[in-house]
Formats: C-alpha cells, sequence, structure tokens
C-alpha cells in the first residue's frame, strides 16, 4: 500500500483506527463519511499523528444517484490511489424489517447496493492502473442467515459473494481484492448489545487489517482469527437444527 488510502466510511471506529495507522507511516488520505464536523475531526487528529496529506469528501454513500459524480471527486483529489477501505454500514433493526418492507430495502441498499456500486468505481479506477488493494470489510454474520439479524446477514453474506467474484475479475490485472469479516466489535454499533467475551477491541481489529492490506497476501481474513473456527461450527450446524435455536 505504496500510495494513498481512501476510506469510505471514515468516521466509523475501525476506520478511525486504520486512518490512524496509515497517519503514523507519514501516508496520504481521503477521508469520506456523511458527517462534516466528525470528518474534519478525525482529519486533524490524523494531520497530529504524522499523515502528509488529509482530504476530506462529505457524502451520503448510500445514495447510489450521486455515486458517479462522488467518484469523480475522490479520483480528482486522490489521482495516485494505492488502497481503499469500504468501512460502512448498519447493523439495522430486525424486528423493525419485519414490519417495514421500505425499511428492509433501505438496510440493503446501505449494506449491499450502495457498496457494490462503489466498488464497481473503484475496481475501474484500479484495473486501469494495474495495481492497487481493494478491501472491504463485511461481517461474519453473512455466514450463516440467523433468526435474530438475517436482514443484515443477508446484505454482508450478497457482499461477501461479490468481492469473492470482484476478486476473480482483478486477478490478471495485479489487483488484490481483500475480505473482512468481523465478529462483534466494541464501537457504537453495537452499543446497545451486552458484550461479551468475544467483543473485540477496535484497536485490534484495525491493526490486523491495515497489517494485511500492507504485507498481507490473504484473500479473506477473520477478524479475530477466532471467529474462523466459531463460524466454521455455525455453518456446520443443519438448517433443522438451527431453526430451533434462538441465535
Amino acid at each position: 500500500m505504496s500510495q494513498g488510502l481512501v476510506i469510505l466510511g471514515a468516521t466509523s471506529k475501525i476506520a478511525q483506527e486504520v486512518a490512524r495507522l496509515a497517519a503514523r507511516e507519514g501516508r496520504e488520505v481521503l477521508l469520506v463519511a456523511r458527517h462534516q464536523e466528525r470528518l474534519e475531526a478525525v482529519a486533524g487528529d490524523l494531520l497530529a499523528r504524522g499523515a502528509s496529506r488529509v482530504e476530506t469528501i462529505t457524502a451520503d454513500l448510500a445514495d447510489t444517484a450521486n455515486h458517479e459524480a462522488l467518484w469523480a471527486q475522490v479520483e480528482e483529489r486522490m489521482p495516485e490511489m494505492g488502497a481503499l477501505l469500504l468501512a460502512y454500514g448498519s447493523l439495522g433493526d430486525q424486528a423493525r424489517a419485519e414490519e417495514s418492507v421500505a425499511y428492509t430495502l433501505r438496510e440493503l441498499n446501505t449494506n449491499f447496493t450502495s457498496a457494490v456500486s462503489l466498488l464497481n468505481y473503484a475496481a475501474a479506477s484500479m484495473e486501469r492502473r494495474k495495481s492497487g488493494v481493494l478491501a472491504v470489510i463485511t461481517s461474519v454474520a453473512g455466514d450463516r442467515a440467523r433468526r435474530s439479524n438475517y436482514v443484515y446477514g443477508t446484505a454482508k453474506g450478497a457482499l461477501t459473494l461479490y468481492a469473492q467474484g470482484l476478486r476473480a475479475k482483478l486477478f490478471a490485472s495485479g489487483v488484490r481484492v481483500l475480505t473482512i469479516k468481523p465478529g462483534p466489535v466494541d464501537t457504537p454499533m453495537i452499543a446497545h448489545m451486552k458484550k461479551g467475551l468475544t467483543t473485540a477491541l477496535p484497536q485490534s481489529v484495525a491493526a490486523r487489517i491495515y497489517r494485511e492490506m500492507e504485507e498481507g497476501k490473504a484473500e479473506v481474513i477473520y477478524v479475530p482469527a477466532y471467529w474462523r473456527m466459531i463460524m466454521a461450527v455455525v455453518r456446520a450446524i443443519p438448517e433443522s437444527v438451527g431453526k430451533k435455536m434462538k441465535f
């Protein structure tokens, strides 16, 4: 990851920690997120930590109608993009999704459709340059549809499959696609949930992500790594049993 880093969803806690690691190495960073004041605060923090240049773009990433214009700004602000981290999403309310089709479609757009749109633009840019790293944060929830969050899990599972296909498409051009599957992370997204022994700290999750983007060769990583084994067990549960479980 020798050139500039673009982060979509830059005010998320994991994204901020990844950006801090990039700043520590003097990298150029372009931050994209919805809230201008929060973006400016993150940018100031990164400059204080050693970033050589920090640019910001305020945009609603779920608004696919504006993606073409948004991507033109990204290309203009970071013409030497070496890596992109897609780090936004919405955990959503499963009960509300079951009551409202409009809400369900909005959540699917935020977590899947809009991400696909932006990844298409990023992939085309990197394919032209024949280099780069596309890192996509999905979730372990996408490994198995569960009663408690199947709308969110569906979107993340679809995003994981899309990243797999994109990886195959871009392989010959030298572009690397990294799929990142975190378990629960102690961030505002799960502030309403009870923390457990498997809840990770955002700093440790970000360190693994940044290390893989910078030096790794993996195609899919679970963060923390023990989630690979946990989800292998969860996937092995027969549906005839799983549908009776309250998880």
